[in-house]
């Protein structure tokens, strides 16, 4: 390591008489690290220097350029002995980093020894002031990020702030971290999750968009159809305007103009006059959105890294799934559609799949499992089915509603629609999605597998 290093004016130049002198005899100068303006900030780091002094006969334009690479922080004392300097050249020197200024005519050993102390008490002022102010930027931000984690948590859990900001302070000390940095993580983690949530609403609102050109193609509560059409086209262009003011990276912003094509083909599409022929193209266009969006949300989840983030996907594919089913049991009943028939199994195979995943995933807290198991078996008993039924409520038990599907109809492919929204809630929440979901799942399935059979 190199305690000081001279800073000359080329590579060639040997170190001067006058600098020798004034630096003394008690200086070891084969122990001199060596370097040129341009060189100046990469010796100092690969030698270690403690202190740099720059020797410039003649001030030139190049000094200014080399000190402003650093601007403004030097990593250690750097004093400069040179010519006179310019009425302003004081106050851009300072500027840059210069700690410390003497002219060269009055170059001796004290006045040298003068300058490198005056340099040195600066820069630890400075490097003080700098670490109290990088202190307090800390604390600042870290409040920043505690507020905003507080009012994620008060909104999603219903609690008061206390509370809230006790949660971060036990995730703190639980996991041995700042709590700046845990309420950071809570924020970023929302932030994936709401991008995910986001996208993989555009595989729901995909199928939703099928399903309702296909009620109204077959006059199954046409007008409350156009309606939710017009809700869902709007949620699908408000999706994509979030979307794209995240900073994706180059593999999500790819994923998300493919998205943008597919929608537009299908948004193409929704506009022609009503026809069979048309909803064959619809459903079409909407399968490209759908292996689109189901693209874009897969490369969210692994941006993210967070295993969080597969529960909510995994939710999120969930009404998809609903969606889904609502809109090939409409298509087998109206157009005769085989392959719409024949995915209806494998796709509620897939459905009861992923409900046993997040059945056995940590979701909120301890105590969200038993409460999942619960409502799975007795019923949600938020919708109007569950709260309509007269069984005990500690009984096994399905939604109401099931009890009144005996065959299909007209009236059961309108039930089955009103179903499939009960069962899509537009919460990204993974444990109120999925209890939704699971309720009136069992409903759905009996009123899936009575249209199939008769289809």
């Amino acid at each position: 390591m190199n305690s000081l290093l001279v800073v000359l004016s080329s590579e060639s130049a040997g170190l001067p008489d006058v600098l020798r002198q004034a630096l003394g005899d008690a200086v070891d100068f084969s122990a001199i690290g060596r370097a040129t303006l341009r060189t100046l900030f990469s010796q100092a780091e690969a030698l270690g220097s403690r202190e740099v002094v720059v020797f410039m006969p003649e001030p030139v334009p190049e000094l200014l350029d080399a000190l402003g690479a650093g601007g403004g922080v030097l990593p250690c004392p750097l004093s400069l002995v040179s010519g006179p300097l310019a009425r302003d050249g004081h106050e851009k020197l300072a500027a840059l980093g210069v700690h410390a200024w003497m002219p060269i005519e009055s170059l001796d050993v004290h006045s040298l020894d003068a300058l490198r102390s005056r340099a040195r008490a600066r820069w630890t002022r400075e490097s003080v002031l700098r670490t109290e102010l990088d202190a307090l930027r800390t604390r600042f931000d870290e409040r920043k990020w505690i507020d905003r984690a507080k009012g994620l948590l008060m909104s999603a859990r219903g609690i008061g702030e206390d509370e809230a900001f006790g949660l971060l302070r036990g995730a703190a000390m639980h996991a041995n971290l700042r709590l700046g940095e845990v309420s950071r993580s809570v924020v970023e983690a929302s932030r994936w999750a709401d991008a995910i949530n986001r996208a993989g609403q555009l595989r729901m609102l995909s199928q939703r968009l099928v399903r309702l050109a296909a009620q109204a193609l077959a006059g199954i509560d046409a007008k409350r159809a156009r309606v939710l059409r017009t809700q869902s086209t709007e949620r699908v262009q408000d999706n994509f305007v979030h979307l794209a003011a995240l900073e994706l990276d180059e593999a999500g912003a790819q994923g998300l103009g493919h998205a943008r094509a597919a929608w537009n083909a299908l948004e193409a599409a929704l506009a022609a006059r009503m026809s069979p022929q048309a909803l064959a193209e619809i459903d079409a266009r909407a399968e490209g959105l759908l292996l689109a969006a189901e693209a874009l949300t897969g490369v969210l989840e692994t941006s993210g890294a967070r295993r969080a983030l597969r529960i909510v996907n995994i939710c999120g594919r969930q009404r998809m799934r609903v969606q889904r089913l609502a809109k090939d049991a409409l298509l087998a009943a109206t157009l005769s559609a085989s392959a719409s028939r024949e995915r209806l199994a494998p796709i509620m195979d897939e459905f009861e799949s992923a409900l046993l995943e997040l059945e056995q995933a940590p979701l909120s807290s301890p105590t969200s499992a038993p409460r999942w198991r619960r409502r799975a078996t007795n019923g949600c008993g938020s919708c109007a089915g569950c709260a309509r039924s007269t069984a005990p409520r500690d009984a096994p038990r399905w939604c109401a509603p099931a009890m009144r599907w005996s065959r299909p109809s007209t009236s059961s492919l309108r039930r089955t629609s009103t179903v499939c929204r009960s069962s899509c809630p537009d919460s990204a929440g993974s444990g109120q999605a999925a209890t939704f979901s699971t309720c009136a799942w069992r409903v759905y399935r009996k009123s899936i597998t009575a249209l199939r059979a008769c289809t």
